[in-house]
């Protein structure tokens, strides 16, 4: 069994500091075997945002799979945000836009869903899905296979549609090709997890859609500050959310969902 912390959203330049402190002791003691940070680790791309995202990674164990979010993209800066979108995304955080972690268990691997021509939406073009196409095809069949992205592949009934990565459908049929299991992202401050048979009809496949809330950022929009922590298995996988109480000072598990997969599909245990 594997442990994976994931984080999303942390949104420096919008941060809560007192929670950055506990949350490196929280992530620290779970002891992950790999670290998931979902996108968005500045609030406007700032340098002195970046500067302090890396920091804070820095402070956090390894090996860690990071993607860009769109708001790691300038906004107000016409010029770096068409010329050199994720210049101080690669300076800072990392030169990898397709990160990649493999051990005898999990296969995990990231993806930049973040683009110059839209202010939030995300896109996944041809190329990147023919590319998690050859990767996952190619790692031993027995391996629970992951894509991290900003933006998410499902999301539940109550949130618009457009908030879906751009081609998301033609990137699902790849990942039933080859056997995606679990996807992991964040975007939408909100915690939850399901399988995407609803969204997607694909016979004999349905992989288990999980995002975090975020961690860090005053930009909580309802939900506490959260994250995820995924115990996966062969064909089992523990989602439990950690919440931040105020009271304690402390992020603490809140709730706990068991997956299973059966045949290809993935399936809420009660």
């Amino acid at each position: 069994m594997r442990t994976i912390v994931h984080l999303s959203d942390l949104h420096f330049g919008r941060v809560d500091q007192a929670l950055l402190a506990p949350l490196q002791r929280c992530v620290a003691a779970l002891e992950p075997d790999v670290l998931v940070v979902s996108g968005d680790l500045t609030q406007r791309a700032r340098t002195a945002e970046f500067q302090a995202a890396r920091a804070f990674l820095d402070t956090l164990p390894g090996p860690q799979i990071v993607v860009p979010g769109n708001h790691d993209i300038p906004l107000y800066n016409v010029a770096s945000r068409f010329l050199a979108p994720l210049r101080k995304y690669t300076r800072y955080v990392t030169l990898d836009l397709m990160p990649e972690f493999v051990d005898d268990e999990i296969a995990v691997l990231g993806i930049n869903t973040a683009r110059s021509l839209t202010i939030k939406d995300g896109r996944i073009n041809r190329q990147q899905i023919e590319q998690i196409h050859q990767r996952m095809s190619a790692v031993d069949p027995h391996l629970t296979r992951i894509v991290v992205t900003h933006h998410p592949f499902d999301m539940p009934d109550d949130y618009d549609a457009k908030d879906l990565v751009t081609r998301a459908p033609q990137a699902m049929q790849a990942f039933a090709n080859c056997g995606v299991d679990l996807l992991l992202a964040g975007h939408l401050h909100v915690s939850h997890a399901h399988n995407t048979a609803q969204r997607y009809e694909i016979s004999g496949y349905a992989a288990l859609m999980v995002q975090a809330g975020t961690a860090t950022s005053t930009r909580a929009r309802g939900e506490h500050n959260t994250f995820n922590v995924l115990r996966v298995a062969h064909d089992r996988v523990q989602v439990e959310r950690y919440s931040w109480h105020a009271a304690s000072g402390e992020f603490t598990p809140c709730q706990s969902e068991y997956f299973q997969r059966t045949a290809g599909v993935w399936t809420e245990q009660c």
